[in-house]
């Protein structure tokens, strides 16, 4: 069970569906766009199939399934932790999107979970990268979804963090990092530029690792205060501590270079699971908007 995508349509001289799909979607090949509809994957709004002479018009909604040939199959499971009728709450692996995109579609957290639990309707609460490991939380109830999308608007979700990079004995932690942060080059990758902070985390130390080896490492706890992209691998990069497994911070390893993407979408061509990212979304609280009641989720998972 897959949820598609949807696309109203843009402007254009197109005369058909299927040419203006072809023209805005040019990383699919034609055959790939006849396939779809001969096969009933491109749909009206009422979910109807559409063929290939249907008359485009700007505006028609349009839902289609996304389909990548030879995706690469993710080989770590992820585990629920909690379900009711509101929520879902899943461990994700290192290395599992939790949602489609780039070459991965069936190979997610959400397509796995709406199968796993024949739900449709489940839908991401928040986002953590790829190469995170940890919680995630879904809405299960479209009727109630509004008021649990409200707790991550507002910032009253308290999210904490685990991370395993180099000790920083000479930074007085607990340390509040403020900063701004943008867009750097390539266009995936996040920096730090002068100006009014916009991202603000907490960092604290949790023990030292290994702390006789050549190469030290140490576990902190981090609490992001705010939700920017790379926020956390960023902020510890600028302090002179790149969490441990970071293919993009502080240098972008050229192995796991692509070509970007027509869609601006980037996404590694290989994977090396004998080093993820050493970092875990560890635990998730708040109050139920529905019941008023305190609610917390930890992760299962350990970083090693």
């Amino acid at each position: 069970m897959t949820t598609p995508s949807t696309l109203r349509l843009p402007p254009g001289p197109w005369p058909t569906v299927f040419e203006c799909l072809c023209a805005h979607f040019p990383s699919v090949t034609r055959a790939q766009w006849t396939a779809r509809f001969e096969r009933g994957r491109v749909l009206d709004a009422q979910h109807h199939a559409l063929t290939l002479s249907h008359p485009y018009a700007v505006g028609l909604t349009v839902h289609y399934f996304r389909e990548v040939e030879d995706e690469p199959r993710i080989p770590f499971s992820e585990t629920v932790l909690h379900v009711d009728e509101h929520l879902v709450v899943a461990d994700k692996p290192h290395f599992l999107p939790v949602t489609p995109a780039g070459r991965f579609v069936r190979e997610t957290l959400l397509a796995r979970l709406q199968e796993r639990l024949g739900n449709a309707e489940l839908v991401p609460l928040h986002r953590i990268d790829r190469g995170t490991a940890g919680l995630v939380l879904f809405s299960a109830n479209r009727d109630s979804r509004s008021a649990y999308q409200a707790l991550f608007r507002s910032g009253a979700v308290h999210k904490t963090y685990e991370a395993i990079a180099a000790p920083l004995p000479a930074l007085s932690l607990p340390h509040r990092r403020a900063s701004r942060i943008v867009r750097g080059e390539p266009f995936f990758r996040m920096c730090e530029a002068q100006g009014v902070a916009n991202a603000v985390t907490l960092i604290e130390a949790m023990e030292v690792l290994d702390s006789g080896a050549d190469a030290p490492r140490a576990r902190f706890r981090l609490k992001p205060i705010t939700g920017h992209k790379h926020q956390l691998r960023v902020h510890m990069m600028a302090l002179g501590a790149p969490i441990e497994g970071d293919t993009f911070y502080p240098d972008l390893d050229e192995s796991v270079l692509p070509q970007a993407r027509a869609a601006g979408d980037w996404r590694a061509p290989h994977d090396d699971y004998s080093r993820p990212l050493q970092l875990l979304a560890r635990a998730l609280g708040f109050i139920d908007p529905l019941s008023a009641e305190p609610r917390r989720f930890e992760s299962k998972l350990h970083l090693q």
